[in-house]
């Protein structure tokens, strides 16, 4: 457990020490390796107690910089939403929360790309947008726990500094991540394993905010900006490879890809049904996919027995060409394929 311990705090040190250099996101850097070390409806409540600390810290170090004109449109319309989200964590499954997040993420792909002039380009928004910004924001939060990234282009391309971007995002969040504690603690999701990993979390992030503190000076407003979506881009990558990983866990799934005669077949299992798709030079896509014997027709149905032979067992698959729709039959005996026939 202790060299356990370690690890995370290592992993949060460089994760909040990140976070501060690309305006925050260390939750959802830490969300997949929390994944590893608590139930999913545990992981907001470790991660509220390390942001918290890391927000409230962030606030003492750079508290001249903090943009009120945002927090006091941000914060009044944040706190309702983060009870509602805090409440439907113990009915809604973040995981599809978290996938659409991951690909949202990944959306911001492009501004790597960009030219400096059109990453550098600011916008304002009326007291409306951030409001519903931060009903968004707090509504995330309470049901994920950690949502930093998610809302960086806001900040980036608010036309804040990137000291500015720090503490304002700590003003609007530190009030979010206590009140997310407390409905936690009612709720019955902080454990004793959750406040020893989420106190290892929070040490991480107090050490953090006082090193980059003489870090921060020395990065370009560029540099900043695009290391900021370079982040949201990586983060999203990761947290769609996890939480595919617990989708596919939780409906006793699974995922092949594996290379045939000529081409590639990728398997798909989940809940009770079975899918592939499989590519050939020669033929293309095709997409198949295991169904029971009674959905054949009499006539099919007479055609898969009447070459049975001395099969102990049969799969049948329905395969859909482009234009083309056909059936397969598999025999086995003691596992090993004997035969396959295809028909119509």
């Amino acid at each position: 457990m202790l060299s356990t311990l370690v690890i995370v705090f290592i992993i949060s040190y460089l994760a909040f020490s990140l976070s501060a250099m690309v305006g925050g996101g260390a939750g959802l850097m830490l969300m997949p390796v929390l994944g590893r070390l608590l139930p999913v409806s545990f992981i907001p409540s470790a991660l509220s107690i390390g942001t918290f600390t890391s927000s409230g810290t962030r606030i003492l170090v750079f508290r001249k910089n903090i943009c009120w004109a945002i927090v006091r449109y941000f914060v009044p319309a944040a706190l309702p939403a983060v009870l509602l989200g805090a409440f439907l964590l113990k009915y809604l499954n973040p995981i599809y929360i978290e996938i659409s997040m991951g690909l949202f993420l990944l959306s911001n792909l492009p501004f790597l790309f960009k030219n400096p002039k059109e990453s550098l380009t600011k916008r304002t928004h009326s007291p409306l947008v951030l409001m519903l910004i931060g009903f968004s924001a707090g509504f995330l939060s309470g049901l994920t726990g950690a949502v930093g990234l998610l809302f960086n282009k806001f900040y980036l391309r608010y036309g804040l500094s990137k000291e500015e971007i720090i503490a304002t995002r700590a003003a609007n969040e530190v009030i979010l991540h206590l009140i997310k504690i407390i409905l936690y603690a009612l709720l019955g999701l902080i454990t004793a394993r959750v406040v020893s990993i989420g106190l290892v979390v929070a040490c991480s992030a107090l050490l953090s905010t006082f090193t980059m503190k003489w870090v921060l000076p020395f990065l370009s407003e560029f540099i900043f900006q695009k290391t900021g979506y370079l982040a949201m881009v990586v983060s999203g990558l990761f947290m769609l490879i996890q939480t595919s990983k617990d989708l596919l866990l939780n409906n006793n799934g699974s995922f092949q890809a594996n290379p045939i005669s000529e081409g590639v077949e990728a398997k798909l299992k989940w809940q009770q049904a079975n899918y592939s798709l499989e590519f050939t030079y020669d033929e293309g896509f095709e997409f198949e996919q295991v169904i029971p014997f009674k959905e054949l027709s009499v006539e099919q149905q007479n055609f898969v027995i009447s070459n049975r032979e001395n099969a102990e067992t049969f799969v049948i698959e329905e395969v859909h060409d482009i234009g083309k729709e056909s059936f397969e039959v598999y025999y086995f005996n003691k596992n090993q394929l004997r035969n396959k026939l295809e028909f119509e």
